[in-house]
């Protein structure tokens, strides 16, 4: 078969709904949301543009089930049905084309700067490393009545997510998040229920996925975006990620996104990322070995982020058996009509880059790539063509910026507030 000719395959998933092609767009933070934690036109129009361009499944970015945790500026909320309208918009434009598009349903606990929320929450009061406490406070660990108010959450947006229009939802269980949280013994210090074993760190988002099933019903998709491992020292490793698959794939897992990292080490974003052989480089994606050993021990669709710069790349992954899709987000920031390109034969317009300023300790931390990013969905969302040659340092000159006049008026309102 031809490159273009085996990402074109339908793939049916367990619940019984198909997806037109093998082309996967991986959540971006898009920062979309208007000041009421609604979606706006600007993310009508973005996701629409995605849908034009012939993805087969899109995911959002990630959309908070608590409005009091925030992982961004600018994230949209769905905690009840007062945005009902929008939402239904939003899933309008985002489905056409036969479009499969889910919601990445998310918290993200300790992982959230400082100023954004009133507090921070964690498994466990576990700070960041030195270096990054200026920008992230040291979290307060959840109490078990809150524990369980967080899965009522998931499964309240899960069912809010189906009735706007939207085919699918997605948990953020990788990235540092509040799910990646529970299951890292880094993060994960408790010794009651929701900690202490590798069984009972898993037990938070198998409790999330049973109580979203039930919202939801036995027809509706649902996947997790999962660490292969946290690359942190002490952390969430490849053997139990592995047992997390077979877990959820028990339960009746949809599909499992494969991906790795955190804020602290960002692997997901191929920064820090360590040294690798030729032969590995060349087959390009990022957590392909490891998806190769999650075909062996499950059989539930896989999907592999990072990485890929060709079609012959891409379709090899699938050859291969290891993943089902191929994910891509990055280059989606660049050019939007990617895939009906790469289902036509042709390459990539732009090769996804690393971000830099030239100041390491900036290059070194993943919030730099986020910014980026978000800035070009923030053109495309506003009908303007991506700027792939965009300056690093420029966009964390206005980053820098944009924070402090947020803290100056802050201090005004304070001032007039007395």
């Amino acid at each position: 078969m031809t490159p273009q000719a085996v990402l074109s395959q339908p793939l049916t998933l367990r619940c019984g709904v198909p997806i037109k092609n093998r082309l996967f767009k991986s959540a971006m933070s898009e920062a979309l949301g208007n000041r009421e934690r609604a979606p706006t036109p600007e993310l009508v129009r973005l996701y629409g543009a995605w849908a034009d361009g012939g993805i087969g499944l899109c995911i959002t970015g990630n959309v908070m089930i608590d409005r009091r945790a925030l992982g961004e500026p600018g994230n949209v909320v769905i905690e009840d049905d007062r945005h009902m309208a929008e939402l239904k918009a939003w899933a309008q434009a985002a489905t056409r084309n036969h479009t499969q598009c889910w919601v990445q349903l998310n918290h993200p606990g300790k992982q959230s700067p400082k100023g954004l929320n009133k507090e921070t929450v964690s498994p466990s009061a576990v700070p960041f490393r030195p270096e990054m406490q200026l920008l992230f406070a040291t979290p307060r660990e959840l109490t078990d009545a809150e524990i369980r108010d967080l899965i009522a959450r998931y499964a309240r947006a899960a069912g809010l997510v189906k009735q706007a229009g939207f085919t699918g939802v997605q948990i953020h269980g990788a990235h540092g998040y509040l799910v990646s949280q529970f299951l890292s013994p880094h993060h994960n210090r408790r010794t009651d229920e929701w900690g202490g074993s590798p069984e009972k760190r898993r037990r938070f988002v198998l409790e999330v996925y049973r109580a979203m099933r039930a919202a939801v019903g036995s027809d509706f998709p649902i996947g997790i975006k999962l660490n292969s491992a946290d690359f942190q020292r002490g952390g969430f490793s490849e053997e139990e990620s592995l047992d997390v698959i077979r877990a959820l794939e028990a339960e009746g897992i949809d599909l499992v996104e494969i991906s790795g990292g955190t804020y602290e080490a960002p692997a997901m974003t191929g920064v820090k990322q360590q040294p690798v052989k030729d032969s590995t480089r060349q087959r390009e994606a990022y957590f392909l070995a490891f998806a190769e050993k999650a075909r062996q021990a499950v059989k539930v669709p896989l999907v592999v982020t990072g990485g890929f710069r060709s079609i012959e790349g891409m379709a090899a992954a699938i050859e291969s058996g290891a993943v089902d899709c191929v994910g891509l987000a990055r280059a989606l920031a660049l050019e939007t009509d990617l895939p009906n390109r790469l289902l036509a034969g042709q390459q990539p317009r732009y090769q996804v880059r690393p971000i830099k300023t030239g100041i390491r300790a900036i290059d070194n931390k993943g919030i730099l790539e986020i910014t980026w990013y978000t800035g070009q969905l923030k053109r495309i969302g506003r009908g303007e063509a991506p700027k792939p040659d965009e300056s690093g340092l420029w966009v964390f000159i206005k980053m820098v910026g944009a924070q402090m006049g947020v803290g100056r008026k802050k201090k005004v309102t304070r001032v007039r507030a007395t």
